[in-house]
């Protein structure tokens, strides 16, 4: 939930927002006026009663009162009703006007207009014209689309043999990495209430992008583990000695992805179902942008042992997700798609997920508890880790290198030979 004194940054992000601003701007003026009138009304209604309780029942004076105070009565009463509506509209309003960009963050409509800020490695050269990962996949049987759609349609991919051992390697890789890093592991519920999702900012903006279970218990399938991980302290006060807190979780994700209709539809890119390893912290507002800074190197330093070529971006207002107030997104090289993809956002959302999940932190004994900010990000997106594993270290003969730092999460094994079908 936005911090109401930032709205006219929020602005900066164009489209509908600056028209939400004002609808918000002028029902919380609404609310203050309201609540002056009824506050006056109210004093009215107390100096009335004290006259009643003075005046002869009998008296023509006390049944002019009478009559008085219950047009004064009728008045509250309906002040106090378009007051909840006007609260009701203004609360629902913070639920949909997106965070207020950081003042560092630059100015754009698009992706296109995302300035680069880092990059690492050099871009892999290859004396043969390089395959897409889906090619690759199926040749070597690792990647069986065919058969997911089988059992569960498009956008599901089995993994096989050497395919499911590369996926649990790069799991336990990156939780290593992670964990020697300074993050406590958790392992969430894949299954999240509505309360989570509002928390952290999913609904109702994205509603329509959640798997959602029927009956009475309504549960939903987990978007990314940032939902589950950053609620474990829902509706806490923390003491600041427990600050800086953070965590690492590998999770499943499924999105419908309802606006990407003919995007991506081939490969592993863009599924229904994901693994991902998430990085969440909570942390004191005064130390969050230094904390970002130190998740985005954590989430680079997975790419690198990997020896992936990657960029960094900083997104500009037009592409900035919904609660964030700053992102920085790491693309890595897909030689057989030549471009750049997403691979991991890392993002400080300052207070606006703690202000809706009520995650306070109490700075000293005595003070007043303020909101944490929070931070996450991939560490990495799993899938997407394979795709550029497979792109990069391609090889002439159809065969795919494993990158040294996997062989001892793989067995020792050096190289996915081509034309083996797994199990």
């Amino acid at each position: 939930m936005i911090n109401p004194d930032r709205m006219d940054d929020a602005s900066r992000r164009g489209g509908d927002v600056p028209t939400l601003v004002s609808q918000w701007k002028a029902a919380d003026a609404r609310r203050k006026e309201l609540q002056g009138e009824l506050d006056s009304l109210r004093a009215e209604r107390n100096v009335a009663n004290q006259r009643m309780a003075k005046a002869d029942k009998k008296s023509p004076e006390f049944a002019a009162e009478r009559d008085a105070l219950r047009e004064l009565s009728g008045r509250i009463k309906q002040g106090e009703s378009e007051l909840k509506q006007v609260q009701e509209d203004a609360a629902r309003l913070l639920l949909v006007i997106p965070n207020a960009p950081h003042a560092s963050v630059p100015d754009g409509a698009s992706e296109a207009d995302n300035p680069v800020f880092s990059t690492w490695g050099d871009k892999p050269t290859f004396d043969f014209t390089p395959q897409a990962h889906w090619d690759l996949g199926e040749s070597l049987g690792i990647l069986d689309f065919q058969a997911a759609a089988k059992i569960s349609g498009a956008r599901f991919c089995v993994l096989r043999g050497a395919g499911a051992q590369l996926s649990r390697a790069l799991i336990n890789l990156m939780v290593d990495l992670h964990t020697d890093h300074g993050y406590a592991e958790v392992w969430p519920p894949a299954m999240i209430r509505r309360q989570a999702l509002e928390g952290t900012g999913q609904l109702p903006k994205f509603a329509e992008d959640l798997f959602v279970t029927g009956g009475d218990n309504e549960l939903f399938l987990s978007p990314t583990a940032e939902v589950q991980v950053t609620n474990i302290h829902r509706e806490e006060i923390l003491e600041a000695e427990r600050l800086p807190i953070h965590y690492v979780a590998y999770a499943p994700c499924f999105r419908a992805e309802a606006g990407s209709y003919g995007k991506d539809t081939r490969g592993l890119i863009r599924q229904h179902q994901f693994d991902k390893v998430e990085l969440v912290k909570l942390v004191e507002p005064g130390t969050s942008y230094d904390e970002l800074d130190a998740l985005r190197n954590d989430a680079e330093r997975v790419l690198q042992t990997l020896g992936l070529h990657y960029r960094v971006v900083t997104l500009c207002t037009g592409d900035l997700g919904f609660g964030s107030a700053k992102t920085y997104d790491l693309e890595v090289w897909l030689p057989g798609q030549e471009a750049y993809r997403e691979i991991s956002s890392c993002s400080n959302f300052e207070d606006f997920q703690a202000r809706r999940a009520k995650i306070r932190y109490r700075p000293a004994a005595g003070e007043k508890p303020r909101p944490v900010h929070t931070i996450n990000g991939s560490g990495l997106a799993v899938g997407r880790t394979i795709v550029a594993i497979l792109e990069q270290y391609q090889q002439a003969d159809g065969s795919v290198a494993v990158p040294e730092a996997l062989r001892p999460y793989m067995r020792g094994l050096e190289r996915i030979p081509a034309r083996v079908n797994g199990p």
